[in-house]
């Protein structure tokens, strides 16, 4: 029968490792999806690429998969990185599962003069981000790191990044982004947009380009969607 169920584990991948699953996802598996010992499954964990391996123990105790074969190799994403301000708790989620659907190698929540989240769960977010790759078959989790406002992160900006800020007052511009190789991260602004301060630093930096994501006023989740998607298109892994 095929692996039809993918689980992130945070352990060594090889011919013949066995594996013991977290307690939550043996009861997943056994107690949810029914499944019994020598049944296949895949894992991943980021490092090794994705296994085939055989449920061995499947029991009260816990459950153990052993691997059998590599199904598919590491496959990082390109060396992009998604920035956004926090909205409602939904909306947050939502960002997060499509910058690991379409590619984002690093996420950073960031916290600008009108974001509306003050805080937020990392660890939650994270694991959303694990449960992202393993419904989209990706064999990479990117970092969800912790909130951090934006001018601390701009001051230490690495010189050979280039960020594409997603300029709201550039509304109507074409929407493009010229294909070009090396780092870069995207910027996404909270829904009461950058003030005017945020605007002028981002304007005097010399590795930012404003980018207009074209004729129409998007919602924050919408614009990171369309963002990566204009990125992937014109210098990541799509072309």
């Amino acid at each position: 029968m095929d692996a039809k169920i993918r689980l992130y584990v945070d352990q060594p991948l090889a011919p013949g490792q066995a594996v013991r699953l977290t307690p939550d996802q043996a009861h997943y598996l056994t107690g949810v999806m029914r499944l019994t010992k020598d049944t296949a499954l895949l894992l991943f964990n980021g490092r090794d690429g994705e296994w085939r391996a055989i449920l061995t123990d499947a029991s009260k105790r816990g459950a153990i998969a052993t691997c059998d074969s590599l199904t598919k190799p590491l496959h990082l994403p390109p060396d992009l990185w998604l920035l956004f301000a926090p909205i409602k708790k939904a909306r947050t989620d939502f960002i997060v599962e499509k910058a690991v659907e379409l590619g984002a190698a690093r996420i950073l929540p960031v916290q600008t003069r009108h974001t509306n989240a003050e805080r937020i769960r990392q660890d939650r977010l994270q694991a959303h981000a694990v449960e992202a790759a393993e419904q989209c078959g990706a064999t990479f989790v990117p970092e969800v790191a912790d909130l951090q406002h934006l001018d601390r992160l701009l001051s230490r900006w690495p010189e050979d990044r280039r960020l594409y800020w997603c300029d709201e007052t550039a509304l109507g511009q074409p929407a493009t982004i010229t294909p070009a190789t090396g780092p870069a991260a995207i910027l996404i602004g909270p829904e009461g947009g950058f003030s005017a301060e945020e605007a002028a630093r981002l304007r005097a930096r010399p590795n930012v380009t404003p980018l207009s994501l074209g004729p129409r006023i998007l919602r924050a989740d919408t614009a990171a969607v369309a963002a990566l998607t204009l990125w992937q298109a014109a210098c990541g892994d799509w072309r």
